[in-house]
């Protein structure tokens, strides 16, 4: 027997490209543009070496403790993963495990790691269309499923639904664990955290890569009622019980308890955003009207495949998915308000050319 057979094989998540040149303006992967808290910094300079042979705490108190009370909910409601992807596939492996084989449902303009955790645990799953519009259809998470996960604001399109529509979803699928990715949540859309009292069966995903400048630390967490984060803690326990370093838990709990810089960096985002939002349409650029901290941007005219190829060779770099639907599609992240300016005089040279 060939030792492949036994080999599972999947196509694997692609992010976006990370390059490293000193006059780059890198718009491609959603990361904040300014640093952490100060005081991660002063958290990370008080840390013990000698305690790094130590293995940290199993349970992350600290950091859940923190969570817990900037989100007004109990410890046990909260669990912290290595990012939100980390998060999110835990909860794959918790949650969509449906004997009767029915699928997952998720949008199929999405974050497209879903469909690949899906395929790496042998989960049925369907992508369920758009409206027109690119905004979700709630009427489409209304059938037999054996799960449902929605980013919201959705990625890469960055619209965003109310919570009013978003616990029609979650009422009417009972059965099902519904899961909320809000990694943008941060950037003007209303968490559905107030809809955590009323139904057992709703899980929220958040992240500190975006709105909390720590994507290089790996720092994710689940908000849900304390059956199902105690449900993630054994399939968690079941492969790793020290998933979070020292350095990480003191870095996000040191983030999570500054909310005023948390607040104010956020705010500058959304402001940039909005100015964005009228430069780009001046180039003659649609877009949704986006609730993150990234525009997705096509023109009237130039494919965006053109200008994207175009700003790379100035070292601009932003995100194009070569996928069919949003081909002619640019994800544009906001940066601080020098490197937009920097793009929009790209962007006029390319299309003047």
């Amino acid at each position: 027997m060939d030792w492949r057979q036994n080999i599972r094989e999947v196509e694997p998540y692609v992010p976006g490209e990370q390059p490293n040149q000193s006059d780059m303006v890198k718009l491609n992967t959603n990361e904040n543009p300014y640093p952490p808290s100060p005081k991660v910094a002063e958290a990370l300079a008080g840390l013990d070496p000698d305690t790094l042979r130590l293995y940290p705490d199993p349970l992350v108190t600290d950091l859940i403790d923190a969570l817990a009370d900037f989100y007004h909910v109990k410890p046990s409601q909260v669990f912290a993963g290595v990012g939100s992807d980390d998060v999110l596939a835990m909860s794959f492996l918790t949650f969509f495990n449906n004997p009767d084989k029915k699928p997952v449902l998720f949008p199929e303009i999405s974050y497209s790691f879903y469909d690949v955790w899906a395929d790496c645990f042998h989960i049925p799953y369907q992508r369920v269309k758009l409206k027109d519009d690119f905004s979700i259809d709630p009427d489409s998470f209304l059938q037999p499923n054996g799960g449902i996960i929605f980013p919201n604001p959705n990625a890469p399109t960055g619209l965003a639904l109310p919570v009013d529509t978003i616990e029609g979803i979650v009422k009417a699928n009972p059965d099902s664990v519904v899961i909320v990715d809000e990694a943008y949540v941060d950037f003007g859309t209303e968490s559905a955290l107030r809809l955590l009292p009323k139904y057992e069966n709703l899980l929220i995903v958040q992240t500190f890569s975006k709105s909390r400048s720590l994507a290089g630390m790996r720092l994710g967490y689940a908000i849900g009622n304390e059956a199902l984060i105690q449900c993630l803690k054994n399939v968690r326990n079941s492969f790793n019980s020290y998933t979070m370093n020292r350095p990480a838990i003191l870095a996000g709990t040191a983030a999570v308890k500054d909310r005023a810089y948390f607040d104010r960096t956020r705010n500058m985002i959304m402001e940039t955003r909005e100015q964005a939002k009228e430069e780009l349409t001046k180039l003659g650029f649609t877009f949704p009207d986006s609730k993150t901290n990234f525009i997705f941007a096509s023109h009237r005219s130039v494919p965006a495949k053109k200008i994207f190829n175009e700003l790379r060779e100035r070292h601009i770099y932003v995100r194009y998915f070569d996928k069919s639907g949003i081909d002619n599609y640019l994800r544009i992240t906001i940066g601080t308000p020098v490197q937009m300016e920097k793009l929009y005089r790209a962007l006029r040279e390319i299309l003047a050319e």
